[in-house]
């Protein structure tokens, strides 16, 4: 069994827990989710009852590539796609290279609950950031490495499974 879901900013990705868990959206037993997704990312999950695919899919040497759509502050440039799309040096090592391009905010992004801290006169820009590996906080780490730390990060894509039009806090079965 596969379950994609949209996890909303705050959950852990877990079924128990103090706080919003996993529990409080998907009503499945036995399943259990195949990479994760920190409280503060929002986005695509996938879930599964079948250990193999969970490793899999989680495993950074099967090389699943991940989408994802974040928000940075600042107008970031084209010197930082650049170094994305190069690696870069983080505290436990070298990242893959990265596919990285400046996008527009796509029109189907969601209000956030709490919304991002807005700050007079800082600008905030959008990415496209596909990776392959999966270090934890990665995304994050990679944004603030080139100098524009990410403000929010939304999940779209792991391998051949996609957020498409499934609402916030909702999941389906496939």
């Amino acid at each position: 069994m596969i379950v994609l879901f949209n996890k909303p900013f705050g959950v852990l990705c877990q079924f128990s827990g103090e706080g919003k868990t996993l529990s409080d959206y998907i009503d499945i037993k036995n399943i259990y989710p195949a990479g994760r997704l920190d409280k503060d990312s929002e986005g695509l999950m996938v879930l599964t009852d079948d250990g193999k695919l969970q490793h899999q899919i989680s495993h950074p040497k099967f090389d699943k590539e991940k989408a994802y759509v974040v928000q940075v502050e600042g107008s970031i440039t084209d010197n930082a796609i650049t170094q994305l799309c190069r690696g870069v040096a983080l505290k436990d090592g070298e990242t893959r290279p990265a596919k990285a391009k400046i996008i527009t905010k796509p029109g189907w992004v969601w209000d956030r609950s709490p919304p991002i801290r807005k700050r007079q006169n800082i600008p905030t820009s959008w990415i496209e950031l596909r990776i392959t590996e999966g270090k934890n906080r990665q995304v994050r780490r990679m944004s603030a490495h080139v100098g524009f730390p990410t403000l929010r990060l939304i999940r779209t894509e792991i391998g051949p499974w996609s957020l498409k039009q499934l609402p916030l806090g909702k999941y389906e079965c496939i």
